[in-house]
């Protein structure tokens, strides 16, 4: 098949998984094309079927804002006609799903018949309720989506109670090439972060106020008062500035390492001890998912689709959102006890390998199968 992807390229979660899900597809001898406004960060051009098409915008004095959706669907029209795509799966309803559905009419009527796919990631459902003037269209994007999919059964049911959904959602979880996240023994870098073989904790996310590092922070405070540990925060965000700020105030930022944004996070995970997730909100989860495919047990909450991902009680622990005392005591009956905390690093590989990219493949190849088999002539 010829497919277009049509994707964010940044470092979130979402971006990551729609550029390895192209991957994937490849390596099967799938022609896969992505579109987007710059080159996802995890993706090699050189690599066989792999295309990439940039969405040029320019400035133009009468419009005070540039209209993407508008360059996307001109550019979506492009690709399909000219690389002969047989189908699109675009991430995110607005604007891809909207621009998706344009780029259909407009080849129709130029008796060209091309299905597509809407995957749901979660922000594009949430963010409804800070704004709800995206409703109609979010609401129209996905019904007049080919077929819609979702990376967690939670994220299906707030899409169903947040919008007049008439279109199935199929749930089709998020995944990881666990090839990709072996565990592996680098002393050298681990060394370099605890010096004195301290324990090291790590939470990786976008650092806005819905993934709630206080509480990693405050969490982590209580787990160095007991056991020497060294807390590592990969990414990047509106709230780091503050974070940084409390680290200090809470005594703890001689031990908290801030490293940024990383393209690859696996060589701090291969080191990690614990990962925490204390999230308000999260959809599916994909950093805990990263986590636990190196083998690191993860301390999150019992909210959205993590508790479709992480069990309780055996490859990590899920308390309430913001019970700090509690994650910090189910911290501590992982780490205090060797054999314990080897148990739990034994489950979390064990749980990955249900979300690994062979297991996860074949259902996206069936529903590009049923999509062109179900899709209406122009």
């Amino acid at each position: 098949m010829k497919i277009g992807i049509v994707l964010y390229p940044t470092f979130g979660g979402s971006g990551i998984v729609a550029t390895e899900l192209g991957k994937a597809l490849s390596r099967k001898n799938h022609q896969v094309h992505f579109i987007t406004y710059s080159q996802p960060v995890k993706l090699d051009v050189l690599r066989e079927n792999i295309f990439y098409h940039e969405v040029s915008t320019s400035d133009y004095p009468l419009f005070e804002y540039t209209p993407y959706e508008q360059v996307l669907t001109s550019k979506l029209v492009d690709v399909v006609k000219y690389e002969k795509l047989d189908l699109l799966h675009v991430h995110y309803a607005i604007p891809h799903a909207s621009a998706a559905y344009m780029a259909q009419k407009i080849l129709s009527d130029q008796g060209i018949s091309i299905p597509f796919i809407t995957t749901l990631h979660g922000t594009d459902i949430t963010l409804v309720g800070k704004d709800p003037s995206f409703e109609p269209v979010i609401t129209f994007s996905i019904n007049h989506s080919n077929i819609v999919t979702a990376v967690s059964e939670n994220l299906k049911k707030d899409t169903l109670k947040l919008f007049n959904i008439t279109k199935d959602i199929e749930v089709i979880p998020n995944f990881i090439c666990l090839n990709d996240y072996k565990q592996t023994n680098n002393d050298k870098y681990r060394k370099r972060i605890a010096k004195n073989n301290e324990k090291i904790i790590t939470h990786i996310s976008n650092f806005r106020k819905v993934k709630r590092i206080q509480d990693v922070l405050k969490t982590f405070k209580i787990i160095n008062e007991n056991i020497s540990s060294k807390l590592i925060l990969v990414g990047d965000g509106p709230e780091r500035s503050k974070m940084e700020r409390l680290a200090r105030k809470l005594g703890i930022s001689e031990n908290v390492n801030f490293l940024g944004n990383l393209k690859s996070t696996k060589e701090v995970l291969n080191i990690s001890d614990l990962f925490i997730l204390p999230s308000s909100s999260e959809s599916f989860g994909l950093a805990a998912l990263e986590a636990l495919a190196c083998g690191v047990p993860v301390i999150a909450t019992n909210n959205g689709g993590i508790p479709e991902l992480v069990e309780n009680g055996k490859s990590g622990f899920l308390s309430d959102v913001g019970n700090v005392e509690e994650m910090s005591k189910n911290a501590l009956h992982i780490l205090s006890d060797k054999s314990t905390h080897q148990k739990f690093i034994s489950n979390a590989v064990k749980r990955a390998k249900k979300f690994d990219i062979k297991e996860i493949l074949p259902m996206y190849e069936n529903i590009y199968r049923k999509s062109l088999e179900t899709s209406p002539s122009p």
